[in-house]
């Protein structure tokens, strides 16, 4: 069922961010404004607009966070890739899966690393002199 559900929900999350979709659901709401004299503006003819729109926002979010949800992970998974192939610290593989509080200790070890490193670091232009080449 939860792949099915997968399948479905990016077909659909694909189909709702085409240029085509949007103009569909523009010609949609053009097509019910138009017809409001033939109605009378009835309460009718309001509740079909704000039902079948209710509805869809009701579906497409779970549909939507399904996506982010799945992208998130695949992005997650591509960037533990490279933090264990490179030369960055394994212990940031898996931090996504933290408490927040513990993601904000990891963020705020990583900008004081940052900031030590930036001052240990001299300027280069007043430590030594350039040395000449032959080229000049």
């Amino acid at each position: 069922m939860e792949k099915a559900f997968g399948r479905i929900a990016s077909v659909v999350a694909r189909a709702a961010g085409r240029p085509v979709t949007f103009i569909l659901c523009c010609a949609v709401v053009i097509v019910w404004a138009a017809s409001g004299p033939l109605f009378h503006f009835s309460d009718t003819w309001q509740l079909i607009i704000n039902t079948g729109t209710t509805i869809l926002t009701f579906l497409m979010v779970f549909l939507i966070q399904n996506t982010q949800n799945r992208d998130g992970a695949a992005i997650q998974a591509k960037l533990d890739e490279l933090i264990r192939v490179g030369r960055a610290k394994n212990a940031f593989i898996g931090i996504e899966h933290l408490s927040e509080q513990e993601v904000d200790a990891f963020r705020q070890k990583c900008e004081d690393a940052a900031r030590h490193h930036k001052t240990r670091r001299a300027p280069r232009a007043s430590a030594r002199p350039r040395r000449k080449t032959p080229a000049g």
